[in-house]
């Protein structure tokens, strides 16, 4: 029996239908990166001070002495939260005496910043921070509000998973790129932070769903030989290239409300898709919607100027996607199986620490040394090597080496970046991007090597159990970076630590490459220090000859 692949052998690899489709699918994720961590600059967080009012006429003097200093980070600062308390400052300064000479200041009862504070506007002319006092003792509320968004990541995700497989690939794609349009462009008008949040989570819901729809469409549709390069330089590129774009939109513009409107228009881009990119003929065929695939086809072979066969789908192959259609598979089938549980509990903790990592890094570029906006474009610009190098590396080495050095590498550069002196804040800067390359090359790795490990039974579910457990660790990922308010090397420490501890487990996974991908759950190959039962060894060797010898091409 021919699998899909072979099917639609006769339209080659890189006719002009798979790179309409390659690009089209790719464009389809610019507005992604450019949108999908806009909270970055949209709630960031100036420097600022008590307000003190003009109406209780001090001196500069004391206007200046009214702040007091505290100790952050080994280093002193004058305080974002309080002042001194302000009838006491006034009464010292109508009496013409000098603070810390006729005065001991720090002897004057402290007070919070009841008149509000003020903001510097060096950097944003307005930020929802600015706008609504998320600071001091609201200051949590930053770092919630982009836990609320990945939440809403989570949700969407599960969701348009099954909706994709119960109503379509394509119309569940374009469904969830214009709810990411209206969205956006709602939030522009929120009258507070609650409603802004509230927002953000539906943001959040089809901003990332119609990434995960168009990766498992372009993969469906291309070829195996060209998946990898879609998964590297397609998708994943298309949304590097977005998030390069969003901080040059954002130097230009300070006010939030108009840079977030200025994201809403990005999805303007998806208009001209609707006509480039079709629905997946694989899924067609799952939903006995043979007639529409093979329409499809057919345009897709008079499109790389080739000659489709007179029958594409034989009764047989109908038959059988009848037969797979009917049979179902659900959690219990991986649970009952003591290398399939464990396979994916260590894949579960790659794809929850690699995507905390990731966002986490992204997340703090505006707490590093030097202009915000250019250490968001390098953080941006470093994914394209990385997306180059994961590429290279999938081609020419074991699975095992691409997920270990990748992460090992990031880990170890996060980590150190606590040992740097204070006045190498450059050296610091450059370790943490590299870091950023080494985690981000790991996240294009962990996609490859997860898909390669389980059967095509439950493969999908595979997938999706370990997307959920990566939403986790995007849910924590702010609250990681809230932790430098504290200690500012709190987030390398654990972050470095973790990806290290990543790159060690992978090593217990089994290699992959250039092995036939598993159809059955005994078919599984055995995670490291795990014996095999007999019964599974003799099921392996009288599996399909045709599929064990069968090579593997990435």
């Amino acid at each position: 029996m021919r699998d899909y692949d072979d099917i639609t052998d006769f339209l080659g690899t890189w006719g002009p239908f798979q790179l309409t489709v390659f690009f089209a699918l790719a464009i389809s994720i610019l507005p992604n990166g450019f949108v999908g961590l806009y909270i970055v600059f949209v709630g960031d967080t100036p420097s600022h001070e008590c307000l003190i009012p003009e109406e209780y006429n001090i001196s500069d003097v004391w206007r200046e002495a009214a702040i007091p200093v505290v100790m952050q980070d080994g280093v002193l600062k004058r305080s974002s939260c309080s002042r001194y308390k302000m009838e006491t400052v006034r009464n010292f300064s109508m009496l013409n005496y000098t603070p810390n000479v006729e005065v001991n200041i720090s002897e004057i009862e402290v007070e919070s910043c009841v008149n509000g504070w003020n903001y510097s506007k060096e950097i944003y002319e307005s930020t929802t921070v600015t706008e609504w006092d998320l600071i001091c003792e609201n200051e949590y509320k930053g770092p919630l509000t982009s836990s609320i968004y990945f939440f809403g990541v989570l949700v969407g995700t599960f969701l348009s998973g099954q909706m994709s497989d119960r109503y379509g690939r394509r119309p569940v794609l374009f469904a969830m790129m214009a709810m990411q349009t209206v969205t956006i462009l709602i939030q522009m008008f929120s009258p507070s932070w609650e409603i802004f949040t509230a927002i953000y989570f539906f943001v959040g819901f089809s901003g990332f769903s119609n990434y995960v729809v168009a990766y498992v469409l372009g993969c469906e549709i291309l070829s195996p030989a060209s998946r990898v390069v879609f998964g590297s330089l397609g998708i994943f590129m298309g949304s590097g290239i977005g998030l390069m774009f969003f901080p040059l939109a954002a130097y230009f513009i300070r006010s939030w409300r108009w840079l977030v409107l200025t994201n809403a228009l990005t999805g303007l881009l998806y208009l001209p898709l609707w006509w480039f990119i079709p629905e997946s003929p694989r899924w067609l065929l799952s939903q006995g919607r043979i007639a529409e695939a093979e329409a499809i086809l057919r345009r897709a072979a008079e499109q790389n100027k080739v000659t489709a066969p007179e029958v594409i789908f034989t009764s047989s192959e109908i038959e059988e996607a009848a037969k797979m259609r009917e049979k179902k598979h659900n959690i219990l089938d991986i649970l009952r199986n003591c290398n399939a549980v464990l396979t994916i509990t260590v894949c579960s903790v790659l794809w929850m620490v690699i995507t905390m990592s990731y966002y986490a890094l992204i997340l703090n570029t505006t707490n590093l040394h030097g202009n915000p906006y250019l250490n968001f474009f390098l953080s941006a610009v470093v994914e394209i090597p990385a997306f180059i190098i994961a590429m290279l590396l999938l081609r020419y080495c074991s699975r095992r080496f691409c997920q270990s050095s990748t992460l090992l590498m990031g880990g170890a550069m996060i980590f150190i970046i606590q040992l740097i002196p204070k006045d190498l804040m450059e050296l610091a800067t450059l370790l943490e991007m590299l870091g950023k390359l080494g985690v981000t090359a790991a996240f294009c790795v962990v996609y490859a090597v997860t898909s390669e490990l389980f059967p095509t039974v439950v493969r999908n579910m595979a997938m999706g159990t370990c997307s959920m457990t990566a939403r986790i660790g995007s849910i924590v990922s702010p609250f990681i970076i809230y932790l430098g308010n504290y200690y500012k090397y709190i987030p390398y420490i654990v972050i470095g630590s973790l990806a290290v501890f990543a790159g060690l487990i992978t090593l217990l996974l089994p290699e992959t490459k250039g092995k036939v991908l598993p159809e059955t759950i005994v078919q599984m190959q055995q995670i490291k220090g795990l014996r095999s039962s007999k019964k599974q060894d003799a099921m392996m060797w009288t599996a399909d000859k045709s599929k064990v010898f069968k090579e593997v091409k990435l």
